[in-house]
């Protein structure tokens, strides 16, 4: 009998998720998770709010308390330096051999950064860069925020005392995320007084992003894999993000462009006289006056003075050190292709959370998105995959997979996304239903034959388990036509 130790890489709520179910599927059986990080993600205060919806907290914890809590897990603190599949055995930074029975990578995801090593330009992935931000912020007067998805949102609201210019590539803000009329809903929070105060941050240990020039790519590449693991959600809960200004949120939308290039001050100042652009034309001659330490020249010909630029363009599946030898099949956004049993395309070896890529054929109302919901759902159900095969025992995929449902909060309001939500994949043949209370709630329905595909639920509406339902099962609503959305009619009562 094989007893080598059931081995997780990764410290992030996925890597976390697995280790733990395989110590309670295995009270007996040694796992080790190994990680370049002092802390390690723990899920806490989990709830299943219905069938398919989830809410938790993620607390960055010692590794000491995920061992106190399991007596057969191990931490090992030392980054991967190469993986050999072929005998079952990991080779860490510090010498040491690990061989496995079984193993499971999730490794997470780096940020693509628009200019890695400039040192005016930040990723924020890990809460190291995050507090790096904050060392920047506190002496900024003005920021740029290049990207639109949810890192990107919750900074524009979160960030105070300093102007901010926002470059999207999209028509609207929050692409990943809504459709043209939820950003308009939102976009009057951007002037809002935010009146939330702070929270105790639960984070108090940062680890280390890697720093290297352009020319260096390939050693940034593997350094990368050192970063610490994703945020979890409430990530900017407790964190002072408060510049030198009086006012709380000055924030300049750039629509419908990218970044061109990005100038350095001296670099800047050899271009000669050049007119500079001004957040909502506010020029004066003070600011005419600024000199900037870095510059950014947006698509659309407009150029900026800043403090310095925050990358929040997406991530990049973390895979570079596990190929070395080893023939993975990877997808087309570079993640590790898994079967519907989280098993990668070499034996006793799976993958969870951001570094995979699902490649099996989706359910009609789930698509695969780096969030922490299913970063948590994968290491759970990879666990639950390898205890399967171990026990020789069939397994169905998991119910998490049948209806894509998130529930986060952006811009202080809640928000719940289910199905098709942005009509993915559905082509032209769907329609829209929409309700909107301006500054209380925004509901999106997408319908296709009369039946619900898919959900946008910002505020407090009420509809989220029933929605589900609706999505779940395919009833027919034709015949309720626009009384589905009538706030006059509880609609729970049409479907109990």
């Amino acid at each position: 009998m094989d007893l080598r130790p059931l081995v997780v890489v990764g410290g992030g709520i996925a890597g976390v998720t697995c280790a733990e179910q395989l110590a309670l599927h295995f009270p007996s059986r040694r796992v080790l998770l190994l990680t370049a990080c002092p802390l390690i993600k723990a899920v806490t205060n989990f709830k299943q709010l219905s069938k398919a919806m989830e809410e938790f907290d993620v607390e960055e914890q010692a590794s000491s308390v995920l061992e106190s809590r399991h007596a057969n897990i191990q931490v090992i603190q030392s980054a991967v330096r190469q993986l050999e599949s072929g005998e079952h055995r990991l080779c860490t930074e510090d010498g040491e051999l690990y061989s496995y029975e079984k193993l499971c990578i999730c490794a997470g995801a780096r940020p693509k950064l628009i200019l890695a090593g400039n040192p005016y330009v930040l990723g924020i992935r890990d809460t190291d860069s995050v507090q790096e931000f904050q060392k920047h912020l506190s002496k900024a007067k003005r920021v740029a925020i290049v990207g639109n998805g949810g890192i990107a949102l919750e900074l524009v609201y979160e960030i105070e005392g300093c102007e901010v210019i926002w470059a999207i590539k999209d028509k609207a803000i929050g692409n990943t995320f809504f459709d043209a009329g939820a950003a308009e809903f939102l976009v009057p929070q951007l002037t809002a007084e935010n009146s939330q105060a702070p929270i105790a941050c639960k984070r108090t240990k940062y680890t280390t992003e890697g720093k290297s020039g352009n020319e260096q790519e390939e050693e940034r590449e593997a350094e990368a894999t050192e970063l610490g693991s994703a945020l979890g959600p409430d990530w900017h809960a407790g964190l002072k993000l408060k510049a030198t200004k009086e006012f709380l949120h000055r924030v300049h939308i750039e629509t419908t462009c990218e970044i061109k290039k990005i100038y350095l001050q001296e670099e800047f100042k050899q271009l000669g006289e050049i007119s500079l652009a001004f957040p909502d034309g506010d020029k004066d001659a003070k600011s005419d006056a600024e000199i900037w330490p870095v510059y950014i020249e947006l698509t659309n010909g407009k150029i900026y003075g800043c403090d310095f630029i925050v990358s929040a363009t997406g991530v990049v599946p973390n895979i570079h050190l596990f190929l070395s030898g080893n023939n993975f099949a990877i997808a087309e956004d570079g993640g590790l292709k898994v079967d519907t049993h989280m098993c990668t395309s070499i034996p006793d070896i799976y993958a969870a959370g951001d570094v995979c890529t699902a490649s099996w054929e989706y359910s009609p109302h789930w698509q695969q998105m780096r969030l922490w919901t299913q970063a948590r759902q994968m290491g759970w159900y990879a666990a639950k995959c390898m205890a399967a095969d171990i026990c020789g025992e069939p397994i169905e995929l998991d119910f998490c997979f049948e209806l894509f449902a998130h529930v986060t909060k952006f811009f202080n309001y809640k928000v719940v996304l289910l199905g098709k939500f942005n009509a993915q994949g559905l082509g032209l043949n769907h329609d829209l239903m929409l309700r909107c209370t301006k500054g209380h709630e925004y509901v999106k329905v997408v319908m296709q034959n009369g039946r619900m595909m898919g959900a946008v639920l910002i505020g407090e509406t009420d509809l989220d388990e029933t929605f589900e339902n609706l999505i779940l099962n395919q009833m027919d609503l034709s015949a309720y036509g626009e009384d589905l959305l009538d706030p006059n009619i509880d609609i729970e009562d049409y479907f109990d």
